[in-house]
């Protein structure tokens, strides 16, 4: 059974991923359009252009979140999006309480965790980054093929 498992890894992984980076680029687009109950704290609202931390935290969470959906420059995009949700952990919830159960910001840790998975597990299946780095691997694969030597018998 584990044999089974095992081999069903990248499959899960690529899922997770998906799942995480879809949810994320939720949480930006409410905040930045509206849509989906809008932001936090202002009944259907957005957070306003350039306020700092709340927009760029936008920003980062439909652009970084998107990214990550399709897989393409996940592991920079999982750490810079694990950085920013250890910010809004730290200094927005944590003030408030000790435990995230007690401060709200159980949102904020659990995307700090899993993305700082993915910097360390990299796309999984189904992701452009497996077909991009495929493709390198074959073009260098080709290339070194070339630079052999043949050898005589």
């Amino acid at each position: 059974m584990t044999g089974r498992l095992d081999s069903a890894q990248p499959y899960a992984l690529g899922l997770f991923r998906m799942v995480v980076g879809l949810l994320f680029a939720c949480h930006g687009a409410a905040s930045l359009f509206g849509v989906l109950g809008g932001a936090a704290g202002t009944d259907g609202g957005t957070v306003e252009a350039g306020a700092w931390p709340n927009w760029y935290a936008a920003v980062i969470q439909l652009v970084g979140g998107a990214l990550v959906l399709f897989g393409l420059g996940t592991r920079v995009v999982a750490l810079i999006a694990s950085g920013s949700m250890a910010y809004a952990y730290f200094k927005v919830h944590q003030p408030g309480a000790l435990w995230p159960m007690e401060n709200g910001g159980e949102a904020s840790a659990m995307f700090c965790w899993a993305f700082l998975l993915l910097v360390f597990t990299g796309s999984g299946a189904f992701g452009l980054d497996r077909l991009l780095t495929r493709r390198d691997d074959d073009e260098e694969r080709e290339r070194a093929a070339g630079r052999r030597t043949p050898v005589s018998v």
